[in-house]
């Protein structure tokens, strides 16, 4: 007998990963303010300052992660504001 012939199926396309997108983010920090910035961190970091015992030292690695974030919106803040100012600046020649 035979062997069954076998049917190849056709391999799967891949499709490509979507754009990570966050609307929620990307909005906040084209309009926020370097005081809004600080306001929007000052209550979670309060909170992780309360912390006692085992879960003090997790909230000692969240507090460096959000001093760094609010170091690097602060950088995105800058690079924004100089970008508009050089955007004006070109306006009026």
């Amino acid at each position: 007998m035979p062997p069954p012939s076998k049917q190849t199926a056709p391999a799967p396309v891949e499709e490509p990963l979507p754009t990570p997108s966050f609307p929620a983010i990307e909005s906040f920090i084209e309009r926020a303010s370097a005081e809004e910035v600080q306001s929007l961190f000052s209550p979670v970091k309060n909170e992780l300052a309360n912390l006692k015992g085992p879960k003090a030292e997790q909230a000692k690695k969240v507090q460096t992660a959000i001093s760094r974030t609010e170091e690097l919106l602060g950088v995105l803040l800058e690079t924004r504001e100089r970008l508009v100012a050089e955007s004006k600046g070109k306006g009026r020649k």
